[in-house]
């Protein structure tokens, strides 16, 4: 949960009445559209190779080792694992909604679009999964049924960008689903409680929430400097600061050794204008996503809430919100009421491997 921004819309909002905004207009939650069906071969396929560990470079880990259905699809922790022998320096966000974000990863370095690249830089990236796209091609080529699979879907060899983007499009299939906000949205009056209505009416007004979280997610899918305060693990473990350095070192960020922040999107841009700032991360499924923010350094959503109240961290631009203790517990009741039912879906498992030629002659 990523920059609760209290801007200039705060005077514009007022009372929402019936599932609608009553006066004004401006920026507002949306309910989640209608899912878009897609190629039911390259999904399936997809789904194998989301939870196939001979993706990774050690055949160790899988993309769901770090995005894990029963986590909230992320791994739980405040600071991502990373590749063995290695920590990371961020969060693993949920691949939830990725549909509908305009930019992927916390450093905004992704557009949001293209989830098979999303794919491709977290499965060949060293710090995360450390794989040849060549070599992965390869492995996957000794699975029979994985032949078998991608021939409904392609006539070609498996290669790399296709894996990815089967993959990607698999991610794109996980969606938010029954949330109470989107039946409140859609005319049910009971779907939200009292509290949740006014926690809403907080959101949209006094607390002014809704500039940086809105649409069908709750994020802009822009970048914001919050002052979020820096993990102190990430200093303390050696193996974190070196993937940090790394990180900005292949970045081609100037005078990265020196950094001992995590200075986000500017190790992309190299504008200095861009120095802590971070992607808005989206609202929904709160219920199963903690931590929250790019590191993890809050463990609960009322640690969020009291980090906004008092106007963020250190280099923000936001302003005190002056929040009593009923209308905090109100916008935590609210921001509830966008998770869904949990989304699971199981692990295939992975078919054996066996010797392959180029004409398929065993």
């Amino acid at each position: 949960m990523h920059a609760f921004c209290r801007t200039l819309v705060a005077a514009g909002l007022v009372a929402v009445v019936g599932g609608a905004q009553a006066q004004g207009s401006g920026p507002d939650l949306a309910p989640m559209p209608e899912s878009k069906p897609g190629n039911a071969a390259m999904i399936e396929l997809g789904r194998y190779f989301y939870f196939d560990n001979r993706l990774s470079g050690d055949w160790g880990v899988s993309c769901a080792t770090c995005h894990n259905p029963e986590k909230g699809w992320g791994d739980g922790q405040a600071l991502s694992t990373g590749y063995p022998s290695m920590e990371y320096f961020r969060n693993a966000p949920t691949v939830l909604n990725a549909r509908h974000q305009r930019r992927f990863l916390w450093d905004g370095r992704l557009d949001g679009a293209d989830a098979g690249t999303l794919a491709r830089d977290m499965i060949t990236e060293s710090h995360t999964m450390n794989m040849d796209s060549r070599l992965m091609q390869e492995r996957l080529k000794q699975v029979p049924e994985y032949r078998e699979m991608w021939a409904k879907w392609r006539k070609d060899d498996i290669n790399g960008m296709r894996v990815y983007s089967a993959i990607g499009e698999f991610i794109r299939t996980l969606e938010t689903v029954n949330a109470p906000f989107d039946r409140f949205k859609k005319g049910d009056e009971n779907a939200l409680t009292a509290e949740q209505k006014n926690g809403y009416a907080l959101f949209r007004g006094k607390a002014g929430c809704v500039a940086c979280h809105h649409g069908p997610i709750g994020s802009d899918g822009n970048l914001h400097r919050t002052g979020v305060p820096e993990h102190p693990e990430v200093l303390k473990n050696p193996l974190r600061t070196i993937t940090m350095l790394r990180h900005y070192s292949t970045s081609g960020m100037p005078n990265y050794m020196n950094a001992r922040t995590d200075v986000g999107h500017y190790a992309i841009s190299k504008n200095k204008r861009d120095l802590g700032k971070f992607r808005t991360a989206q609202l929904r499924d709160l219920k199963y996503t903690a931590p929250y923010m790019h590191n993890g350094v809050f463990s609960t959503l009322d640690e969020v809430i009291d980090f906004y109240d008092r106007g963020g961290g250190g280099g923000s631009a936001l302003k005190p919100l002056s929040l009593s203790s009923a209308e905090k517990q109100a916008i935590k009741s609210f921001l509830l009421s966008l998770s869904g039912d949990p989304v699971i879906v199981k692990d295939p498992g992975q078919p054996d491997l066996q010797v392959w030629t180029a004409y398929g002659k065993n």
